[in-house]
């Protein structure tokens, strides 16, 4: 039987005016069409909520290409949801967020690629740095939780003082301190944004120091290949999160469908129930059954799941392997000749621009 899940990822689109290096989304995201209409998302918030979902995060890309986000989060509200809105704060503006409250939106998650404009901007490979900051008030103003999300890596890590410092000037209830993890378009630049061990070690000072300040919420998310035990990924396989791509195609996370021969369905094919409970997908990693030592004998195999199958195929090219993250896996080597090396001077390759 399929356990509860408690949250929706809905990505209602892979387009986005952003171009970040590190953006989780698959290379070839031109390819994902948003299949789904209106009518189709608003299905999907009610079924969600049948199954038992109490939050959506509404995200992508950038949801708010989307002409029609205010009808989603009027459904959302609407099935009881509490609706999440993640945002890079473009090309959404300031009266169409103050809609999106009206007919229901709870909170909001801006990203920021940096503290300093310039360096943000050409993170973000696009000016908006400023537009960000209007989001980002014009939230509190309305009177909404603001969440800034900021995905660390060696070119900003140095900066995390002052990224904080933004937070409180912004007045956030939490900033996540997100540091890359390597799936999607940051595998693919995963030697530009590797930091190294004394620029964590430096930022995990100040972040410690920060966090027994009152007032912020900072969480502190390190890199998998700088730890000795594996994270449970998403809350484990297709345990707690369910995610809904573009194309409708139903996943237990952003980047699952780039493991080869695993069958998902699509809520344009079927209820949102049977895409969760049946796919052979869906299951292909649910509890323990599947996995191989060291994992079936290890104390911690209901805590982190044997880690990230997505990251135990990028590393390994086979998904049934403990996660080369843990130090008790076989191809732990794997990571630690990638953090240990000298990856000074490669340069960024920013995500390919957003179609018309």
């Amino acid at each position: 039987m399929a356990p509860r899940p408690y949250n929706l990822i809905a990505e209602l689109s892979y387009r986005c005016p952003l171009r970040c290096p590190y953006c989780s989304n698959p290379l070839d995201w031109a390819e994902t069409r948003d299949s789904l209409d209106t009518d189709a998302w608003c299905r999907v918030m009610r079924e969600a909520s049948a199954l038992g979902v109490l939050h959506v995060g509404l995200t992508g890309g950038e949801p708010s290409v989307r002409s029609d986000l205010e009808d989603i989060v009027a459904a959302a509200a609407g099935a009881q949801l509490f609706t999440h809105l993640v945002t890079a704060g473009l090309p959404l503006d300031e009266d169409r967020l103050e809609a999106l409250a009206r007919v229901g939106l709870r909170s909001v998650q801006l990203s920021i690629q940096d503290a300093l404009p310039e360096a943000s901007d050409h993170i973000a490979g696009t000016t908006s740095f400023e537009r960000k900051l209007a989001i980002a008030r014009k939230t509190r103003a309305l009177g909404l939780p603001l969440v800034v999300n900021v995905v660390l890596h060696r070119h900003n890590l140095g900066r995390v003082r002052e990224l904080i410092a933004l937070a409180r000037e912004l007045d956030a209830e939490r900033i996540e301190l997100a540091n890359t993890q390597y799936h999607g378009w940051a595998l693919l630049n995963r030697d530009a944004l590797l930091p190294s061990r004394e620029q964590l070690a430096a930022a995990s000072a100040i972040v410690q120091e920060e966090q027994s300040r009152p007032g912020l919420e900072i969480l502190w998310v390190l890199p998998d290949y700088f730890g000795d035990r594996p994270k449970p990924c998403m809350g484990g396989w297709g345990n707690k999160n369910i995610v809904v791509a573009p194309d409708g195609l139903v996943l237990p996370c952003q980047a699952a469908r780039s493991l080869p021969g695993l069958e998902f369905y699509d809520v344009s094919s079927h209820g949102l129930e049977a895409c969760w409970a049946d796919a052979p997908g869906m299951n292909a990693y649910r509890g323990e059954d599947w996995m191989p030592e060291p994992c079936r004998s290890c104390d911690r195999r209901g805590q982190d799941f044997g880690g990230c199958r997505c990251q135990a195929f990028a590393l390994t090219g086979d998904a049934t392997r403990t996660d080369p993250a843990c130090a008790l896996s076989p191809d732990h080597d794997v990571i630690a000749k990638l953090r240990d090396g000298d990856h000074s001077g490669v340069p960024l390759r920013h995500r390919s621009a957003t179609r018309n």
